[in-house]
């Protein structure tokens, strides 16, 4: 039995964990001003005829804080690029100067930060939900478990553990949260 409950603890922590991945990943896309090359991350472009990852054709660098510069490695995808980024909405206006195209972040307004900051909280909350799914599987085994016949005491001990992990996952969302609303919010 204590394999078994071991083995629920690790499976709701690595739910728990992938629910907090999925944070991060997300909150990277979430532009707090400075320009930073994830925020082309979901750009794809027509390559041949296929979708393909504006990273896997191009570099992508910040020459400044408020500058993005894409560096195709065909120089004919240029305009395929700047369409891509187009198309993307994310209220970009791409230059290029025939070699390179040049991108100006845009200082953001008071209104759009109050926007990302609404899209951080929402972020925040589709996480806590993973990680209440996640305890909610791991309270019905252990329940199970009870049924099997593990003692009383034994359940209730490990529902509180699984509530323990469950409130430290939160708290870390939390942090995180609060971190990338500071940031955002920072002029």
């Amino acid at each position: 039995m204590k394999e078994e409950l071991d083995f629920i603890f690790d499976t709701a922590k690595e739910d728990m964990d992938k629910a907090i991945h999925h944070l991060d990943k997300e909150l990277l896309k979430v532009r707090a001003g400075r320009a930073n090359p994830s925020m082309l991350e979901g750009v794809r472009v027509d390559y041949y005829g296929s979708l393909t990852a504006l990273t896997q054709i191009a570099n992508i660098n910040t020459p400044d804080a408020r500058t993005l510069s894409v560096q195709p490695w065909e120089k004919k995808l240029i305009t395929d690029i700047e369409k891509a980024i187009m198309a993307a909405n994310l209220g970009f206006n791409p230059m290029n100067n025939g070699e390179v195209i040049m991108i100006n972040i845009p200082p953001l307004t008071e209104e759009r930060r109050k926007d990302l900051v609404r899209r951080c909280k929402a972020e925040a909350e589709d996480a806590r939900v993973g990680i209440r799914n996640a305890r909610k599987e791991a309270m019905e085994e252990i329940k199970k478990l009870g049924k099997e016949g593990l003692s009383e005491d034994l359940v209730k001990d490990s529902e509180f553990e699984v509530q323990k992990i469950t409130d430290s996952y939160t708290g870390r969302v939390d942090s995180i949260v609060d971190k990338k609303e500071h940031e955002i919010i920072a002029i």
